[in-house]
């Protein structure tokens, strides 16, 4: 249990796929203008995680080496079509705001890098618990990001305005918005864990 607590928490904390590993950072760029369309895309990755990383580690063992990342794509699209399909069916406005970034999760290198180095060689649970805490750690990566960029730069979070005592500011809504933000934010948990090392 402790294993599986480990496990799970590590993609949160110490790994996180965007601020400790600097992973996904195409998507994390760009979906993350507004906090309901970051949330989307987390719980998108995170489905796939979860689902991709379960059945590799299922298979694991029927995989041949020499068709190990073809048999990965193929198990990883499968979760990804599914994910595509119901967001299409259910939630037109979400698929339109997030585009070609659902299908691009199949090489999102988060997705493969946990498929390629945990659930390829880890039990089920382990890989279960891994991919939903790496999922998690996304996506919470992606809300932060998306809150500090719709709040300043649009005066909204999840689309309701707020009276603000500044004028937004338009800049961090943008591509150099968002490659700013995420550099002070991982420059903040550096900072943090760098403190925590020396104490």
């Amino acid at each position: 249990m402790k294993r599986l607590f480990r496990e799970f928490i590590k993609g949160i904390t110490i790994e996180n796929p965007t601020f400790g590993l600097v992973l996904g950072l195409c998507p994390t760029l760009a979906v993350s203008t507004s906090l309901v369309n970051a949330i989307g895309m987390g719980v998108s990755a995170t489905f796939v995680l979860v689902g991709s990383n379960t059945i590799i580690s299922l298979l694991r063992r029927f995989i041949s080496e020499r068709i190990r990342l073809p048999a990965f794509i193929v198990i990883i699209s499968t979760f990804v079509t599914i994910c595509e399909l119901v967001m299409k069916a259910y939630l037109p406005v979400l698929d339109a705001a997030l585009g070609i970034y659902v299908p691009l999760i199949v090489v999102n290198c988060i997705i493969m890098a946990r498929a390629e180095a945990f659930a390829s060689k880890n039990g089920v649970l382990l890989s279960l618990f891994d991919g939903l805490g790496m999922g998690i750690g996304f996506t919470l990566a992606l809300a932060i990001i998306a809150s500090l960029r719709e709040l300043v730069g649009a005066g909204s979070l999840a689309g309701f305005r707020f009276w603000l005592h500044f004028e937004p500011v338009t800049m961090i809504i943008l591509a150099p918005g968002a490659l700013l933000t995420l550099g002070l934010l991982i420059a903040l948990v550096n900072f943090i864990q760098e403190k925590k090392k020396r104490n």
